[in-house]
């Protein structure tokens, strides 16, 4: 990857303008060298949640930050486990490596489909990784981060609408020093990252950092006995630090990561009707053994997923002002392929996905530092990106045979008269043949600029009042080129009952034209006209059955791989364009040296997405479904006016409307020496929010009219002895659908969203004990609650819910030398329970899932210099 070029002329005009400001601007050697990062008191967290850099007290916004102490005393290996330290924050990983939901007061989507960017942002060094593929790796030398909640859209130039994950890096040293770790754990984890940071010159300074994650899986393939949902990961970052004075410097950062594992692993939950029929083709179901970690697979899951990027973040201070450039490159790869019926049928053959990502993004601000009351942050974001989306889904070598299973022989049994009737050539392969499917290639861009701000105004002394705007403008445009194979989702099963001229009751018997006789031992199983309504006379005459009496009906079910209207097309121009101004109010005041307060109103935004799937449909305004043999006239609509009807099109959506969200906060922020709290009572809502609901065969894209939680969050900390501090976290939520009436499962308006506890709690204990020396011994132990909550949208699965009860504990053994050693655990009691339920793929009434993962162990040794 040729990463610096991009860079270099992305960046060239911001940094000749920041650098030709710069006073001596070449290298000298100074008399103090200048420090990269300030030892870090942990008494005093600093923030940069409103772009400026404020104590976690002083700082007016819902805001929780987890310290490097604190991810490494709790282990914390990515972003998945952050949420068993952060309450309001809910992380979910999905049937890929690549598929991650964000979630942030019960806010937030963007995983299984590449068009939908996520409500929840996630920006590393302040460069916005747009899709959670580019976000899920392990985290570097860190700083700290920070979760921002509620809508950030007035200071995070993109999609925010929902909150902000926040990570921040340690830059590099002047001084020089480094350290390197091994960790080995159950399921033979292994552990190992380094780093190192040092001078190269009085004003440059560089850092290096790598690491590896390996484990085996925890999940086992019953066909072969490998295992799944395992872990192999490494990264490698790179930075440098350039101060050619005191007022200006520039850190550049270079990371690479690659994932290349078998994830992740399903169970059963519910063997539903289906499950007969996977046995009657030999196949084999491990019928509710979702925590016995088992599942078949007649493959092994690929995961193959690359990261890397360039950033260059430009600081200059000319007096009472600061100006800001941070300029990003970055290019991220998804290979995955999954084995998605998870029975050792060959139902279906291949789920293969192949997603490339290149994303240019730039951000500046210009910030004021007066002594007077009036301050204030004004900044420009632009975001440039392209994503290539490959899709193949493929039947596999049994699905002919389960789908006949299904219909109860009338899959097969009547091919020849609907091949007759439908005219399908003699040389198209047979229904449900392998390899046939679908094959997707989709081309996405994605322009979008910002101008935000904000403005704070000192009315008197400790009362503060602070405006903020954004304007977006986000424009996007999308091409597929998708070919359908499936033979027996393309013919029109109305039209083939109307070429047989059934009429309104069928006798037993009936021979359709150029077709066979249909026997009785096979008829009355075929959905539609299956019910004997008066019984053969001594006359001998001919039983009716009664419904529609079109017996090929009841196998539309089986015809999910329908043919796809590609866009753009004459009807469809494939393009939108979004803009919004979003505000935002505070009032902040000091009301104390120990006690602040605050009130504030924001609104937030997030554009369009796509549904970049073959899920996608015309909506309704542009295409009414139907066959042309239904009988009633067809409604009139622009794409069959067109011509460019298909067989077995129906409409649905090709995109979800922006969200737009609004939040009304009161804070209350203490600290004293040995205690300290925040305290939060907000109401949020979110229109037109963004769903993406799974319904065994495909996703349904939605928007629910209008989503909404209110809810209180606190979090504090006790200091009673200088060598204990007691922590605890609670997060109450009351969320509804306040509307949504076109969901994947009908109008659920009134419902509670799933997945979403009314009370989550972590509470926490760290005992540092001096040994002398300069050694110590530190106890941290972490417990983690999620009240019970239902786990599915579908009102149909309401009675499967989950409780979450995690406990986490280490001790470390600090030495003087810079040596420590380390024994952890995490989910100490085992705990068990659903992460997510869904619809097993093509099998209607069995349930899937994914469990939690089991009880990690291990110990570590670590040495600081």
């Amino acid at each position: 990857m040729k990463l610096g070029n991009h860079l270099l002329k992305a960046a060239m005009l911001s940094t000749i303008s920041i650098a030709s400001l710069s006073v001596g601007s070449v290298a000298f050697a100074q008399d103090t060298a200048p420090q990269a990062s300030d030892e870090v008191d942990e008494d005093v967290i600093i923030v940069t949640a409103t772009k400026r850099e404020q104590t976690l007290q002083e700082v007016p916004v819902a805001v929780s930050v987890t310290s490097a102490a604190a991810i490494e005393r709790a282990q914390v290996r990515d972003l998945k486990d952050l949420q068993t330290l952060v309450p309001s924050l809910r992380v979910s990983q999905l049937q890929s490596s690549a598929s991650t939901d964000f979630i942030i007061r019960g806010f937030g989507n963007g995983s299984n489909n590449i068009g939908i960017e996520g409500s929840v942002g996630v920006f590393i060094d302040g460069v916005y990784r747009s899709r959670s593929a580019s976000a899920i790796s392990d985290l570097p030398n860190l700083q700290r981060v920070e979760v921002l909640r509620g809508p950030q859209s007035t200071l995070f130039g993109k999609n925010a609408s929902a909150g902000v994950i926040s990570v921040v890096t340690a830059a590099p040293s002047y001084e020089f020093g480094g350290s390197a770790e091994l960790s080995y754990g159950n399921f033979n984890a292994i552990v190992a990252k380094a780093d190192i940071t040092g001078p190269i010159s009085d004003n440059i300074a560089f850092s290096l950092a790598g690491g590896i994650n390996k484990r085996d899986g925890y999940g086992t393939n019953l066909t072969d006995g490998s295992k799944t949902s395992e872990r192999n990961r490494w990264y490698g970052r790179a930075q440098l630090l350039i101060e050619p004075s005191e007022s200006f410097k520039l850190r550049f950062i270079g990371d690479y990561d690659k994932i290349d594992e078998n994830c992740c692993f399903v169970g059963n939950i519910l063997d539903g009707p289906t499950g007969n029929a996977i046995r009657a083709v030999g196949g084999k179901v491990n019928s509710g053994g979702i925590f016995s970690y088992s599942e078949y697979q007649n493959f092994a899951s690929e995961n193959k997923i690359t990261n890397g990027g360039v950033s260059m973040q430009a600081d200059y201070e000319m007096g009472s002002l600061s100006l800001t450039s941070i300029t990003a490159y970055r290019k991220s790869r998804a290979k995955t392929n999954a084995d998605s019926d998870f029975t050792s049928a060959d139902l279906i053959g291949q789920n293969r996905g192949d997603v490339d990502i290149e994303t240019k993004t730039q951000e500046l601000r210009l910030a004021s530092d007066f002594d007077g009351p009036f301050n204030f942050l004004l900044g420009g974001y632009y975001f440039d990106e392209s994503i290539n989306n490959k899709q193949a889904l493929t039947l596999g070598k049994d699905f002919r045979n389960y789908a006949n299973a299904l219909a109860g022989g009338s899959y097969i049994g009547l091919e020849p008269n609907i091949r007759a009737l439908a005219g399908v050539p003699a040389s198209a392969a047979q229904f449900g043949g392998q390899g046939q499917g679908r094959f997707e290639d989709w081309d996405y861009k994605n322009k979008a600029y910002s101008v935000f701000g904000t403005a704070d105004l000192e009315l008197t002394d400790g009362l503060v009042l602070t405006g903020g705007f954004n304007y977006t403008k986000d424009k996007k445009n999308l091409a597929s080129n998708t070919v359908i194979t499936d033979v027996f989702s393309a013919i029109d099963l109305v039209q083939v009952g109307a070429n047989a001229g059934l009429p309104a009751a069928l006798p037993a018997g009936f021979v359709p034209p150029g077709g066979t006789a249909l026997s009785s031992g096979l008829f009355p199983r075929i959905n539609g006209c299956a019910t004997v309504t008066n019984a053969p006379a001594a006359s001998g005459a001919n039983p009716t059955r009664s419904g529609t009496c079109n017996p090929f009906l009841g196998l539309q079910a089986l015809q999910f791989l329908s043919p796809f209207l590609n866009i753009p097309n004459a009807v469809e121009n494939g393009r939108t364009s979004d803009g919004k101004l979003t505000y935002s109010a505070r009032l902040a005041w000091e009301a104390t040296d120990n006690i602040n307060l605050y009130a504030s109103y924001g609104t937030g935004f997030k554009a369009t997405s796509w549904n970049v799937s073959t899920d996608s449909r015309p909506f309704a305004s542009n295409f009414v479904a139907g066959s042309p043999a239904q009988g009633a006239p067809l409604a009139t609509s622009a794409i069959r006016t067109a011509g460019l009807a298909l067989p077995n099109l129906t409409s649905g959506t090709r995109y979800a409307l922006p969200e737009e969200a609004t939040v009304m906060e009161l804070g209350l922020k203490a600290k004293w020496e040995r205690v300290a709290f925040n305290l939060t009572i907000f109401d949020q809502s979110i229109k037109n929010f963004q769903g993406n609901s799974f319904i065994g065969t495909g996703f349904v894209l939605t928007n629910a009219g209008k989503q909404s939680t209110r809810g209180v969050e606190f979090d504090g900390s006790v200091n009673p002895i200088d060598a204990l501090q007691l922590r605890a976290a609670f997060t109450y939520l009351a969320p509804k659908y306040d509307s949504y009436v076109a969901s994947a499962f009908g109008d659920i308006s009134g419902q509670t969203p799933a997945g979403i506890p009314e009370l989550s709690t972590t509470l926490g204990a760290t005992y540092t004990a001096e040994l002398g020396n300069g050694s110590e011994l530190i106890m941290n132990v972490d417990y983690h609650n999620e009240s019970q909550t239902t786990i599915n949208d579908n009102p149909a699965y309401r009675d499967y819910k989950r409780e979450v009860n995690d406990v986490s504990a280490s001790t470390t053994l600090r030495l003087e030398n810079g040596l420590q050693l380390s024994l952890w655990g995490r989910n100490l009691t085992n705990a068990r329970y659903l992460s997510t339920i869904f619809p097993s793929v093509v099998q209607a009434g069995s349930i899937s899932g994914y469990p939690n993962q089991p009880r990690t162990y291990g110990a570590s040794v670590k040495y600081k210099f």
